[in-house]
């Protein structure tokens, strides 16, 4: 028979703790010394207690089937190949292969791997019927788990043009290819452009869900699971809440449209706070965002090289990014736990709040003429870049903390302190979110940067 220990000890409430707390801080204020106020507007309190949390959201996620994601540049069919299988004898599970036109020969790099057991996604800078029928066919096959990762209301809002297509809209390209396609997934929501523009997590979840609303408002039929594309921050317990609320909104919306596939979220690290000082930094930095997302219930986590922010891609790099994934698996044991938040007061309680908040910008959208409406009339953009505004002032100011660039920094480095914090938050004059600045005004110092690194 069990006994249970802790019937020995009386309950202490919420109160008592509160006037323990009070008693402690010697006639400070509770509220200006402990509690704080998140970008998001949420108030985080110094603990949480039963008695004072009632509602909970059921949210499922499987920490214990996150797979480890390998980006992959295809421009040279065979060397594309081999980094694949490379990646994939050293611990990949999981391929995202990035291709710039249709002039792929997309049947032969996919034959030529082993894909029993692995999911492709696929990260497409053209949108075209003929080349996702062949990759639909080799699906069908063979059998294997794609996404295509079609987004068409992305490109929009980072490049401000649609796809380039022979139909009428882009919306009618998804349309034929829904009818004409069976085993693979088309849509994808691409999050991470309003992460990294500057959104903070309320605007990210209800910009994504609005998003996805325009799809389910405008293709006929979506019967494979929607693919959101999140990237995460630092701030540990608030992006494994994001990742919780996202999920939950999204079956909360997608069943309106008598959509019941759960969706499909594949997480990167954010580039909003990686740094070229104390560059070495970024691995601790993409270690804790790769652990909010495994604990967030990420499907698939694509880890940031460290050196991503200055060098190509590289075989080093993509190691290092690749085994940190591996020691969380493997040796910290992450994957062995499904819903590892559930029971925290805190991380359920940020949940409610973000997607509380998040269902309510949500609605405002949509009562304003929808996410697209508000993305041409420059309102989406005007949101992101104030948060992002705010976030830069608070890194000028020193609240906000990136070490080894504001905070103790390292004096071996000798760039000049032109570097903004967020290079990503700049916009071309018409309606797009992003436009990074580093390729064109810092390209030479940069280079100049990894020079001297080597």
């Amino acid at each position: 028979m069990t006994t249970n220990l802790f019937d020995d000890f009386n309950p202490i409430s919420s109160k008592q703790w509160k006037q323990k707390i009070q008693f402690e801080l010697n006639g400070a204020d509770y509220n200006e010394t402990l509690v704080w106020n998140s970008p998001e507007d949420i108030q985080v309190k110094p603990f949480y207690h039963k008695d004072e949390f009632s509602k909970v959201f059921s949210v499922t996620t499987k920490a214990t089937n996150f797979r480890i994601c390998q980006n992959v540049f295809v421009y040279d069919i065979e060397k594309s190949i081999e980094r694949a299988l490379d990646s994939l004898s050293r611990g990949a599970d999981s391929l995202r292969f990035t291709i710039e036109n249709e002039s792929i020969d997309v049947t032969n790099l996919l034959e030529k791997l082993p894909l029993e057991k692995v999911t492709v996604y696929f990260h497409l800078d053209f949108i075209s019927i003929d080349f996702v029928k062949k990759i639909d066919a080799f699906a069908k096959k063979n059998n294997t788990t794609i996404f295509c990762n079609l987004d068409p209301i992305g490109q929009l809002a980072k490049d401000g043009n649609w796809f380039t297509t022979k139909e009428k809209s882009n919306f009618d390209t998804l349309n034929l290819l829904s009818a004409a396609t069976t085993s693979v997934s088309l849509i994808s929501i691409n999050a991470s452009l309003y992460q990294n523009a500057g959104a903070n997590m309320v605007q990210q979840i209800a910009y994504s869900l609005g998003h996805a609303n325009e799809y389910f408002n405008r293709i006929e039929a979506i019967n494979k699971p929607i693919v959101f594309e999140v990237a995460v921050g630092t701030n540990y317990f608030f992006e494994i809440a994001k990742l919780r609320a996202l999920r939950l909104l999204f079956n909360v919306i997608a069943k309106e449209y008598n959509h019941n596939l759960d969706c499909n979220i594949i997480v990167s690290p954010t580039k909003r706070n990686k740094t070229l000082y104390d560059f070495n930094v970024n691995m601790l930095r993409t270690t804790t965002e790769c652990m909010s997302a495994i604990i967030g219930g990420a499907d698939a986590i694509a880890n940031l090289p460290y050196d991503a922010l200055y060098h190509k891609d590289n075989e080093f790099g993509d190691r290092i990014a690749r085994n940190q994934l591996l020691i969380l698996k493997n040796e910290s044991y992450f994957d062995k736990v499904n819903n590892p938040a559930d029971g925290s007061y805190y991380i359920e309680n940020l949940t409610n709040q973000l997607a509380e908040k998040s269902l309510a910008l949500f609605k405002d959208i949509e009562a304003n003429g929808g996410f697209l409406k508000q993305l041409n009339d420059g309102i989406i953009k005007r949101k992101i870049q104030e948060s992002a505004d705010t976030a830069q002032a608070l890194f000028d100011n020193g609240k906000e903390i990136l070490l080894g660039t504001n905070k103790h920094p390292n004096k071996q480095d000798t760039m000049k302190h032109d570097l903004e914090l967020f290079p990503f938050v700049k916009v071309k004059p018409r309606k797009t979110l992003i436009t990074p600045i580093i390729e064109k005004r810092l390209a030479e110092k940069i280079e100049q940067e990894r020079l001297d690194l080597e």
